[in-house]
């Protein structure tokens, strides 16, 4: 890939904050905490590249632009997409969520052997955005303040945390997008009828996001949806036995 391709990539990333239309991983927001948001994503499939301690973030993404300005067995070109994650870790990786209308199948192979296809499931993420320059200073302060929500509020990461990046080098500070994101555990959830059975004897309070409602008439069973802290949910509350 010559240089120029690579500004154009990074050109094309730099389109989102603009107001230009690049694709985003799908994500609906299920619960909100302080500055920290918990994001319900959809599957995906990442390309993604190793970042060895002596490799340079733009040699991974170099790697990673390769691919998908045809350095593939199909020579096939791929829309770019936001953001570039990043692992932080020892272990590092470098990523790039490929655009959703591909299935894995659909998908041609890296010509670069360091450069691999990955399914992602869906999963939830606790993310903690910030502008600036995303220094390593800066995403270790908020790796922490990360976990530190998330450890006041019971909730569990399942993984380490990772760094994502919406802007091109050259975007000023104030105009720039970065998040510190960790994966957490989902809530174990009762089933349907048992739901119903506690709410009735007024045992539980169960917790859905503005955008669930009661599927069923049997589900809603005459409960009053009403207004619940925190502000981004509903309270669903059956009456006394």
């Amino acid at each position: 890939m010559t240089l120029k391709q690579l500004f154009v990539i990074l050109g094309l990333t730099g389109f989102a904050s603009m107001g230009y239309a690049i694709e985003e991983p799908a994500y609906e927001i299920a619960q909100q905490i302080d500055n920290v948001e918990l994001r319900d994503y959809v599957p995906s499939i990442q390309a993604r590249t190793t970042m060895a301690s002596d490799d340079s973030s733009s040699s991974s993404f170099r790697r990673l632009a390769n691919y998908i300005f045809g350095g593939n067995a199909q020579e096939q070109s791929i829309a770019m997409t936001a953001p570039v994650e990043t692992d932080i870790t020892d272990s590092g990786y470098m990523a790039f969520t490929l655009p959703s209308q591909y299935a894995m199948a659909q998908l041609p192979s890296p010509n670069d052997q360091s450069v691999s296809l990955h399914a992602v499931p869906a999963r939830r993420i606790a993310v903690i955005a910030f502008g600036g320059w995303a220094t390593d200073g800066r995403v270790e302060e908020k790796s922490r303040e990360l976990l530190s929500v998330l450890e006041a509020n019971g909730i569990e990461a399942v993984g380490e945390p990772f760094l994502n990046q919406y802007n091109p080098p050259w975007t000023l500070p104030w105009n720039r997008r970065n998040e510190v994101a960790v994966p957490v555990g989902l809530r174990p959830r009762l089933s349907t009828a048992a739901a119903v059975s506690a709410l009735r004897c007024n045992q539980i309070r169960i917790y859905r996001p503005l955008r669930s409602h009661p599927t069923s008439a049997s589900e809603a069973c005459q409960h009053e949806w009403a207004s619940s802290p925190p502000a981004t949910q509903q309270t669903l509350a059956g009456p006394t036995c």
